[in-house]
């Protein structure tokens, strides 16, 4: 039986009917759903969620759903034949039509609830019913979980219409904030950065939503139109949607005893997660209480690593709060997010994110979320002194963990074997000084310059006899810390492979999704395939296309160097 099952596993899905073979629902199963909720899914008006770990809802289709891409990787690491993302079943259920369900599928999708909380404070202002309980997905919907090639997926909606955590709102996302979401989640991966994985975008030839945005050439800082937007819905694949912000929401109803079962709801979800993300590393037959000791620090391990890459490749998440912090510690959530280019410790994209989530300061915002994470399920082992000890040290020990991550990635940048931190700030200075560009910088670097001019190209501010000869005293003093054990090939191949050659340039996404709202799809399937070799030199046309310096008209134009979360 089980060899018949490792075949099927292993087959190519063909068929939309093949697909539904695959399900396998854990959370709708395992977990309990919201008793309040309605049995046929139809759950669209803003409301309180008092309990439960879910609300079983309908998405709303898209009417005239058309295709404009999927990850060809994703569907191969699946098992999916590509003929599948235009497969007229499929693509109806990926645009929101859950009405193509059969059996063993079910009729309805679910949503989640969440808490929120900033920096480590916890918030219930922004919900209407100022409880909390109307956080959770506004319009995120997952359809399907299944197994494929022995590995669990899960496949969730971005725009698939309104839940009862919507707050009033629409529910959808727009065509513009779709593709950018489509192509980084596929760039990250690419990168070497845990995410979440991008597997169909779809938009509809006949819905649009208004949202404020910016106008041609403008420079405000917030936006200064509404227009009228293509509506669309991207599938967004992981493992698992849980954030830290769900265990938080149980651990605030266990520590407050909410209701009569909020304990064991808190209990379900810690189980539920370490099966669904850490089993292979957490064993089964271990008490539970050294379980979830056991998980605190392998998602401390995770989320550390996480930020680390974070900064290797130059990403600034813009809005890392706990309900944006995957459980599984991947990348998640790609609203307000950005890519440095021209390096400044405080980047922030987000018009409303503040300096506290800028590019540097995202090792602070990680502790704060793992704050969360630890208060929530602190409770569980409240009844064990010497548990509780151990899961303390592990929180307490997390800003030290965190520095040495981060001071071994600045060594890998380098082709250090430790990094010097006088080193790094002269650097980092330097750079900041002659606005260089992030990913330019530390890839010309890869190639061990002995003096400035190979950087040159890299730097937006005119250089000077003083930037110069700063810039050669660091270099003499790098070299001077290289290894001269190692072979300067074998170097110069480690930092390529740490420091990528393209990167995500704002400006250069823009016209990818402005031709997609008039139909033309090449930018986006141009992209994706220059982001799916981001370490690799690629021709020269697209060198001279997709590796230089922003223009100086683009440097403060809205939507490009700052940004809204309307979408």
């Amino acid at each position: 039986m089980q060899q018949t099952q490792d075949r099927c596993d292993a087959a190519e899905i063909t068929t939309f009917d093949e697909l539904t073979r695959r399900i396998d629902y854990s959370l709708m199963s395992q977990l309990r759903a919201d008793p309040e909720a309605t049995a046929d899914g139809n759950d669209h008006q803003a409301r309180e969620v008092m309990s439960g770990h879910f609300v079983p809802v309908k998405p709303t289709p898209l009417p005239q759903p058309a295709y404009i891409s999927h990850s060809a990787s994703l569907f191969h690491e699946l098992g999916l034949k590509d003929d599948l993302a235009q497969d007229p079943e499929f693509l109806r259920l990926f645009s929101g039509d859950i009405s193509v369900a059969r059996e063993p599928m079910r009729s309805t999708g679910w949503a989640t609830g969440y808490a929120l909380s900033i920096y480590g404070t916890e918030y219930i202002q922004q919900c209407p019913f100022r409880t909390g309980n109307g956080y959770g997905d506004g319009r995120a919907i997952s359809v399907f979980e299944g197994l494929f090639k022995g590995r669990r997926w899960e496949m969730q909606l971005k725009g698939g219409g309104p839940t009862p955590y919507c707050r009033g709102a629409d529910g959808r996302a727009v065509l513009r904030s779709s593709v950018r979401e489509f192509l980084a989640q596929e760039f990250m991966h690419a990168l070497g950065v845990p995410t979440s994985r991008s597997l169909t975008l779809y938009v509809s030839g006949t819905e649009t939503v208004a949202r404020p945005w910016y106008s041609e050439g403008s420079t405000s800082f917030d936006p200064d139109v509404l227009t009228d937007n293509p509506v669309a819905i991207s599938t967004r694949v992981a493992p698992s949607f849980l954030r830290v912000g769900q265990l938080e929401l149980f651990g605030r109803r266990a520590r407050s005893k909410a209701h009569p079962s909020a304990y064991e709801e808190l209990r379900m979800i810690v189980s539920h997660l370490i099966e669904r993300e850490y089993r292979e590393e957490i064993d089964p037959d271990l008490d539970f209480t050294d379980q979830v000791i056991a998980l605190s620090r392998l998602f401390r391990t995770r989320l550390i690593s996480l930020v680390a890459n974070w900064l290797r490749v130059g990403y600034c998440q813009g809005n890392f709060n706990s309900d944006n912090c995957a459980a599984g510690g991947f990348t998640l959530d790609y609203g307000p997010f950005g890519f440095c280019e021209t390096f400044d410790p405080a980047f922030q994209p987000w018009t409303g994110g503040g300096r506290h989530f800028a590019f540097l300061n995202q090792p602070v915002a990680a502790e704060a979320n793992f704050q969360m994470f630890w208060t929530a399920l602190r409770p569980l082992l409240s009844e064990n002194v010497e548990a509780v000890n151990i899961f303390d040290e592990i929180r307490h020990g997390f800003a030290a963990a965190m520095e040495t991550e981060i001071q071994s990635m600045w060594a890998s940048k380098l082709g250090l074997p430790r990094i010097d931190s006088t080193l790094l700030n002269n650097l980092l200075r330097l750079m900041h000084r002659s606005k260089a560009d992030y990913t330019m910088t530390f890839r010309v670097l890869s190639d061990l310059p002995e003096t400035i001019t190979p950087l040159r190209k890299c730097f937006l501010e005119p250089s000077s006899d003083q930037l110069d000869s700063e810039w050669s005293e660091w270099l003499q003093s790098w070299h001077a810390q290289l290894p001269d054990d190692i072979d300067p090939h074998a170097i110069r191949t480690a930092m390529k492979n740490t420091n990528p050659r393209y990167t995500w340039r704002e400006w250069l996404i823009v016209p990818a999704y402005q031709q997609a709202e008039e139909g033309e799809t090449d930018r986006i399937l141009e992209l994706q395939d220059l982001f799916s070799h981001p370490y690799d030199d690629q021709s020269l046309e697209r060198e001279g296309k997709y590796d230089q310096l922003r223009p100086s008209s683009l440097l403060n134009a809205g939507g490009i160097s700052h940004y809204s979360c309307s979408s």
